[in-house]
């Protein structure tokens, strides 16, 4: 068994995470705080990244026209169903939730930090979009709450962010990571693999990069293309291929096989709305996918770190 493992994986999981650091189960509950991006108001460009879906990634999250409390205790009842005394983390997961003035975030989070049973919260954002007043509070918050700093990244290749209107430079984000470390906040990237043009090696030069990184945890992501974005023009016309699911089960794998083992591992695929997608349909099967690479990791005696080199 993979020493970070507490199941048949082969790989760091958060399960294995948040059972060793808080000794029970954690759930993430997925919030909608309302906020927009700085790709989408024109402080950086607009119409956001090419790929971005009109709930900017919140899918699964609440409704942004409901208070947090209210969103949080509709996911909370349905989680109770299952399971009874269970602790929480608040996810603020729709697009860029440090990208607003610091008293609104303030309020925001304070808010859901004082529902019963929550212990942290993981806040996604962009490495452009934390100011320095709110880098201090974060780091105060830190102090008495258990936080992760989500930040979307995709990818090192500049070339690939310039087309997908990514609007953020490789050099921000290393430079917010390692303001971000400096506090000893938790940092967990977010990349997508099948990114136009991008090639295998290109995809395994990203996980190498934050290998050199401080990183506490990575997402690993497959290109939704869904309706309504710029990116499924592109597909339609045929202008790039995406990457079969075997294809994919083959690149994650490798990127699994030279990743630091200390780095969680979040996420190892996507989590598309059926209703929206585009392509590829064999994500919908997710629970499949994640068991095939499993059984292909076994099947390959291969583990996460097999091929890292500090």
């Amino acid at each position: 068994m993979f020493k970070y493992s507490l199941d048949n994986k082969r790989y760091h999981t958060l399960n294995y995470f948040f059972k060793k650091h808080f000794n029970e189960k954690i759930y993430k509950v997925s919030l909608n705080a309302g906020f927009t991006c700085p790709n989408i108001d024109g402080t950086k460009g607009y119409g956001g990244c090419i790929y971005c879906s009109k709930s900017g990634s919140g899918e699964h999250g609440g409704n942004p026209d409901k208070d947090l409390t209210t969103q949080f205790y509709e996911v909370k009842k349905i989680i109770d169903k299952k399971f009874q005394g269970t602790k929480y983390i608040g996810y603020f997961q729709a697009r860029t939730n440090t990208y607003a003035p610091l008293e609104v975030l303030k309020s925001k989070y304070e808010e859901v930090l004082k529902i019963d049973n929550v212990i942290g919260l993981f806040i996604a954002t962009r490495p452009d979009a934390i100011t320095d007043k709110t880098l201090d509070y974060l780091e105060e918050l830190n102090k008495r709450t258990f936080l992760t700093i989500e930040l979307g990244l995709q990818t090192i290749h500049e070339s690939t962010s310039h087309l997908i209107n990514r609007g953020h430079t490789l050099k921000e984000f290393d430079d917010m990571v390692r303001k971000l470390k400096e506090r000893n906040i938790n940092v967990v990237v977010h990349i997508i693999n099948s990114l136009p043009y991008e090639t295998e090696e290109m995809m395994l030069d990203t996980v190498r990069h934050l290998n050199t990184l401080n990183i506490d945890g990575i997402k690993i992501h497959m290109l939704n293309i869904t309706k309504d974005t710029p990116i499924a023009k592109m597909y339609q016309d045929n202008k790039f291929k995406l990457l079969t699911r075997e294809e994919y089960i083959d690149i994650v794998i490798k990127q699994l096989e030279i990743l630091k083992p200390e780095i969680v591992i979040h996420r190892i695929t996507s989590d598309p709305d059926k209703e929206t997608l585009i392509a590829p349909n064999w994500l919908l099967k997710k629970c499949s996918l994640l068991n095939d690479i499993d059984k292909e990791m076994v099947k390959r005696d291969t583990y996460q770190g097999k091929y890292y080199k500090s």
